[in-house]
């Protein structure tokens, strides 16, 4: 029957469930390894490929797995599902993992190191950071208006709150008190979300990569990083459109029988990149509003016929699959004649 040429392993906190292929794909050994034993048993396995789905501990055991000599292949979750049978537990979950492995089209995550992982950190820190403060400060409005102090939206407008309440404002004690509580808490994020930025700027500075993203409009320091950290090579896709479609940029397709039909922007792909995009696109149509690009440009026969919002995501899949070029390429960013993007 042959040794074991596939390990699929369901990752959990405590409890790995592990499911041993020969390479005719039957089956060698279904276990149920705790943490401490998980890695001496696969240093005990022969050389093979160990499968897991592509979640937030799969990276870490994936470094130290690609230690003892195995080969590692990442699968997303979504494309696991299908391969379940019937009732889903741990075993039928290995199972999956192991039949969507040696699928011939299937794709794989990369492992990342963790330098990358590193990088993630201070992304998604950054942008809780920055949640919690817009909670804060859409508390304060809230409380404040009940009692007639109104200010617009945006962080540069809640000195004009703090101004009020300094000024001696009509209110009851315990207001005045709670919001003076609401600030300091958002100065204290204030301060937080600087110093990441300060930080993100660095080593936007000192990456390459990154240094040549921003020479795209619409790109800034915090882009370039999410692009960087999170997207995967560019030599995996084979054209700018794929990255366009692994971001989720692309329309939705309901095609069938030879007739094309295309839905709404399909949101399937990785959202924070997506989500930069598109306020970087706004940006650029913002300013072009402001500014009438030369007669005849993309941008400007867009705008004369389309909302906003509609040529910021086209202009966002068009900035896609520019990145796909720029890094393939390893090129800055080429204006186009006569275009504003």
């Amino acid at each position: 029957m042959g040794e074991v040429t596939m390990i699929a392993v369901d990752l959990a906190k405590r409890l790995f469930q592990v499911h041993g292929a020969r390479a005719d794909g039957s089956v060698a050994f279904r276990k149920t390894l705790t943490r401490a034993r998980f890695l001496p048993f696969l240093a005990a396995q022969p050389r093979c490929v160990v499968a897991m789905e592509a979640c937030a501990t799969a990276h870490g055991w994936g470094r130290e797995i690609m230690k003892l000599g195995h080969e590692v292949r990442l699968i997303p979750p979504a494309y696991v599902k299908p391969f379940v049978k019937r009732h889903k537990n741990d075993a039928a979950d290995a199972e999956a993992i192991a039949e969507a492995a040696v699928r011939p089209t299937m794709r794989f995550v990369a492992v990342k190191t963790q330098e990358q992982q590193a990088s993630a950190m201070l992304f998604r820190s950054r942008d809780l950071f920055v949640r919690q403060r817009t909670q804060l400060i859409n508390a304060l409005r809230g409380h404040l208006a009940e009692y007639g102090l109104v200010a617009p939206r945006g962080v540069a407008q809640v000195d004009r709150l703090a101004k009020a309440l300094e000024e001696g404002a009509d209110l009851p004690e315990d207001v005045v008190v709670l919001a003076r509580m609401l600030l300091e808490q958002i100065a204290v994020l204030d301060a937080r979300v600087a110093e990441l930025d300060e930080r993100m700027r660095a080593a936007s500075r000192a990456s390459g990569t990154a240094r040549r993203l921003q020479t795209m409009p619409g790109i800034g320091p915090v882009t370039a990083l999410a692009v960087e950290t999170f997207a995967p090579a560019m030599a995996s896709f084979r054209r700018g459109r794929d990255f366009a479609a692994w971001l989720g940029l692309t329309p939705l397709q309901h095609s069938s029988g030879g007739k094309q039909r295309l839905g709404k922007t399909s949101k399937m792909g990785q959202r924070d990149i997506r989500r930069l995009l598109i306020t970087g696109a706004m940006a650029v149509v913002r300013s072009a509003v402001r500014t009438p690009p030369p007669v005849g440009s993309w941008i400007g026969n867009m705008l004369a016929r389309k909302p906003r919002m509609l040529v910021a995501i086209a202009l966002a899949n068009k900035m896609a699959r520019t990145i796909w070029a720029m890094l393939t390429r390893e090129e800055d960013y080429r204006d186009p004649a006569g275009a504003a993007c």
